[in-house]
């Protein structure tokens, strides 16, 4: 007999399941009314900006002028430099209360360092305010005091030590006249000074900072929840001295800078500038409770301010104390928007 032997048959593939469900997972866009708000929350006040702008122009032939405009950006330079140091501190949930009067310390230490040249006019007044800011930052992220207290306390003894230093405002230090310190602040490229000039150079290292680099995407997770952030292995205590050392150094920097314009160390500036930079930042579109903010939105928020002020100097028959009005009455209506657009996201 043979054997004979059959061969098995293959095996075949199976069929194609009919109806699969697709691996791509669908998330649910966000309604119009969310993007809208959004962008309300982010370039409002530049849509507001532009409107006072436009109609103060037809109003006040003056105030378009080439001259208003130097005066009006040279003005709001340094308010703008130290806006934009508490931008980064609100964003994470923080305040900085002291940066007025460290504003003003930092302008008496430059026009007395000033006769020891350009570079001790510099060095002295930042090294100074960074280590003042880099208390405040110590004692906010490492004794987890509250930043109210501790910059309020900061604020006293900056004002105290200025006070100390000046025989009780007795004594006015004088930057040398044609020093390359007072062309610092005095001098100008095509007819913009150059307060406005590294104003801008910060702001724009300041978007770069805070939207294209790991340190600025951690400022906004602290902000929105400290806990959360560490959970992630963020270094949350770090991120806060950074932040309160470099408001420091800002407000330093700007006082060091009005100095150098003023050519002298004027005691009385600086009183209550931390409120006009903190009524910028959130007119500007950052969350007071942290972890949402643009640095560009600060910028609007001080010009617009500053456009403000100009308006009223343009009037004539109001005097300055009006500006507190409007800017209070802007921030009002900026608060309670930022509070609606939250509960509307939320909602939708």
């Amino acid at each position: 007999m043979k054997n004979s032997t059959s061969a098995a048959p293959a095996p075949q593939a199976p069929a194609p399941l009919k109806n699969a469900p697709s691996r791509t997972e669908h998330r649910p866009e966000r309604s119009t009314g969310s993007r809208v708000g959004e962008l309300v929350q982010r370039q409002g006040v530049l849509a507001v900006l532009l409107t006072v702008i436009l109609i103060a122009s037809f109003v006040y032939p003056t105030f378009a002028s080439l001259d208003n405009a130097r005066g009006v950006t040279v003005q709001a330079s340094f308010l703008a430099i130290v806006a934009l140091g508490m931008t980064l501190v609100i964003i994470t949930g923080g305040i900085d209360l002291s940066v007025g009067s460290v504003f003003a310390l930092g302008g008496v230490l430059a026009a007395w360092a000033s006769q020891w040249g350009f570079l001790a006019a510099l060095l002295v007044p930042l090294v100074v305010c960074g280590a003042i800011g880099l208390v405040n930052g110590l004692l906010i992220a490492r004794a987890n005091m509250a930043p109210f207290i501790v910059t309020l306390a900061s604020l006293l003894a900056a004002r105290g030590i200025l006070l100390a230093f000046t025989d009780e405002g007795a004594t006015t230090y004088l930057v040398p006249k044609d020093s390359a310190f007072a062309e610092l602040g005095q001098g100008s490229v095509w007819g913009f000074g150059y307060p406005i000039l590294i104003a801008l150079v910060l702001f724009g290292a300041g978007g770069l900072l805070l939207q294209r680099t790991s340190f600025g995407q951690t400022l906004f997770a602290v902000g929105g929840s400290s806990d959360a952030a560490t959970l992630m292995g963020l270094p949350v205590a770090r991120t806060k001295i950074l932040v309160y050392t470099l408001s420091g150094l800002l407000a330093g920097l700007a006082g060091a800078l009005n100095a150098a314009r003023l050519s002298s160390g004027v005691t009385i500036v600086g009183v209550g500038m931390e409120l006009d930079a903190i009524s910028a930042v959130v007119i500007g579109g950052t969350l007071l409770i942290g972890g949402a903010g643009s640095i560009s939105g600060t910028l609007w928020g001080v010009l617009l301010l500053a456009v403000i002020q100009n308006l009223i100097n343009q009037i004539g028959s109001l005097n300055s104390s009006y500006q507190s009005v409007v800017s209070g009455g802007f921030l009002i209506v900026v608060v309670v928007a930022q509070r609606y657009l939250a509960r509307s996201r939320r909602t939708t």
